[in-house]
């Protein structure tokens, strides 16, 4: 969330304080920083996780439009690449400058309030969890879970956006805006076209919000165990925490893409009439046409897209999550 997370500097020894606006002394340990104040948790969560989220995709977009052209079946000759910058610099020579960003609007509306819920049901589940799991410390099965039931409030919320996004992506698209794109969808496809790929989207992204929230919570015991704010772990643990999730699920996100996209030629080409819906149907096709290692279609752009992207989510995530907490703490006293 994607996020993202979907969505989130010296390594120092894990007990050494880094350098950088750690919590000023006196104001706020590390146990206010990590449980908020009652009354201004969730709305913190809200605000943080909105602008990480849509920090996260405006800055990484340009990658994420590559990485849709790389997951194409059977790309068009003039939109074959060999890697994300030789793919970069190919459509803005030949297909304009702006090209990389085509889409990015819908993104950018369904990124503030799909990534809001997502943090805030994951912060609020973590703790009611981790008292229940493992009382007075952190619970992997917590994190786990927290980040798989936050997936399914984001993911409703990015879905049709992500459709929209995708097919404004790919090379020759025939939509040039996303009002003139959501209309054709409708009319020609139904409303239903908008989560054709809700459940692969899921699919792919309870195990991948499960995988990269483990992750980042086991990196950040081992970098950060005092649990304050420090900006390096949080961009170390949430890079190292989106590459692995991203590369374990490359195989789903590809389904995902050939079910948002429709792809014509790769659908044409094994006389497949109608839209193409279904996990169970995206696996064969994919399968059909690019045999195994078809499955694995842009796993460079995805791996090259989610590190930046996840360390990007989560340290603008911690910093406004740290600023605001910091704020509150200050009115109260």
């Amino acid at each position: 969330p994607q996020r993202r997370m979907e969505l989130s500097c010296a390594m120092a020894g894990s007990a050494a304080a880094p350098p950088g606006p750690g919590p000023p002394a006196g104001l706020m340990d590390s146990d206010d920083y990590e449980s908020l104040p009652s009354g201004v948790a969730l709305g913190t969560h809200m605000v943080a996780g909105a602008v990480a989220g849509i920090m996260e995709h405006a800055i990484m977009y340009p990658v994420d439009s590559v990485k849709t052209r790389m997951q194409s079946l059977q790309p068009d000759p003039k939109a074959q690449y060999r890697g994300v910058y030789e793919a970069l610099k190919k459509m803005m020579q030949t297909e304009g400058f702006w090209r990389p960003l085509r889409g990015i609007d819908v993104t950018m509306l369904g990124a503030g309030p799909a990534h809001a819920l997502y943090f805030a049901c994951y912060e609020k589940m973590k703790k009611s969890l981790s008292d229940i799991f493992h009382p007075g410390g952190n619970s992997h099965l917590a994190n786990g879970i927290a980040g798989s039931m936050a997936t399914l409030l984001h993911d409703a919320v990015m879905n049709p956006a992500e459709v929209v996004k995708q097919r404004l992506q790919m090379f020759n698209s025939p939509y040039t805006s996303v009002l003139g794109c959501v209309r054709t969808v409708h009319r020609t496809e139904g409303f239903g076209a908008f989560y054709r790929s809700y459940t692969t989207q899921l699919t792919m992204n309870v195990p991948f919000q499960a995988i990269h929230f483990i992750t980042y919570e086991l990196m950040q015991e081992h970098l950060n165990p005092h649990r304050q704010y420090q900006p390096q772990s949080h961009i170390v643990a949430g890079a190292v925490a989106g590459a692995v999730a991203a590369a374990a699920t490359t195989p789903l996100d590809v389904c995902k893409t050939l079910l948002n996209t429709q792809e014509n030629t790769a659908l044409s080409s094994l006389k497949i009439r109608g839209h193409l819906s279904g996990m169970a149907n995206a696996f064969s096709t994919v399968y059909q046409l690019g045999g195994v290692p078809g499955f694995f279609k842009g796993v460079q752009a995805r791996v090259i897209y989610q590190m930046p992207s996840t360390a990007i989510s989560w340290s603008v995530y911690e910093f406004f999550k740290y600023f605001l907490t910091k704020h509150a703490l200050e009115k109260k006293t």
